[in-house]
């Protein structure tokens, strides 16, 4: 069975994104339904995997990674949050693979990617 993780890495700083709260969003047109919440740990993962078994399920999803906190607390952003809520939106296409997106974090800026 296939199941969904992410992490955050703190590319400005070079080190994981701790203590990022993020949520976990099903999409089917314009109804967005929320599924999960977690908080990232230490090593800027979640602590178990975000959907998993039989919930995990073809289609689109939204991961909103709620990064303005991390900015302030971790005095990157002096002026300002720029990123305050960052959406990803992604499909599933087969519920039978892992989906890991990671997000690469800096103050002005990010990236994500399908990873293994």
């Amino acid at each position: 069975m296939g199941y969904l993780t992410t992490h955050v890495l703190d590319t400005a700083r070079g080190r994981p994104g701790r203590g990022i709260r993020l949520e976990l969003f099903r999409l089917d047109g314009e109804t967005r339904t929320r599924l999960t919440e977690a908080v990232t740990n230490a090593d800027g993962r979640c602590d178990a995997p975000l959907l998993e078994g039989d919930v995990f399920t073809e289609g689109e999803y939204e991961l909103l990674f709620h990064a303005g906190d991390y900015l302030c607390e971790s005095t990157q952003a002096a002026s300002g949050v720029f990123l305050e809520r960052i959406p990803l939106r992604f499909r599933v296409s087969a519920a039978d693979e892992h989906y890991h997106v990671p997000l690469l974090l800096s103050p002005y800026g990010y990236t994500t990617y399908r990873g293994s």
